[in-house]
């Protein structure tokens, strides 16, 4: 079974979860295009890095999910978590130029579940419905909303786990 990152649901509300992620390694590659071919621009170099194709040549095992946050319609980051036995003392160095690894604090994050096919579309209107929900309940979102894709693209899009995640500003709850 393929590690996940790990967090603790804090509270379930209508239409998403209050989530507590504990810290995490990200390695990351940014791409230029569609949203809907980023994931599959960035996989490359991403699995090469957890691959081996790194300073030592290290291997480390695939985690779940993959992120993907955009900025603009055509400026993505492409991220995997790496597995909890990584530490920040002693991350793989990129030979790839274009990856980079990134220490990620913990934080409280909301997220929205759905399933269905990795479409911009079903991103835009699941991640519209969880700003609608945190505004209706009096929350905030820092930062843009991120795509977590869990499953390969083998799985049929009746059995896929996506979500949209947004990190939450503090605030009383």
């Amino acid at each position: 079974m393929t590690e996940q990152m790990p967090y603790t649901v804090v509270a379930k509300r209508d239409g998403y979860e209050l989530r507590r992620y504990d810290p995490a390694i990200l390695v990351q590659v940014t791409v230029t295009g569609d949203s809907q071919s980023a994931g599959s621009m960035g996989f490359g170099p991403l699995v090469r890095y957890i691959s081996g194709d790194n300073m030592p040549g290290r291997r480390m095992a695939m985690t779940s999910p993959v992120l993907q946050e955009s900025s603009t319609s055509s400026h993505h980051v492409i991220s995997f978590v790496l597995p909890q036995d990584v530490s920040i003392d002693d991350i793989p160095r990129p030979r790839d130029a274009r990856v980079s690894t990134r220490a990620v604090a913990a934080r409280e994050m909301a997220a929205r579940t759905y399933i269905g096919r990795w479409t911009q579309r079903k991103f835009d209107d699941n991640a519209a419905d969880l700003i609608a929900n945190l505004a209706r309940d009096g929350l905030t979102a820092v930062g843009l909303p991120s795509w977590a894709r869990y499953d390969p693209p083998w799985t049929p899009p009746f059995l896929r786990r996506n979500e949209v995640l947004v990190e939450l500003a503090p605030a009383r709850r």
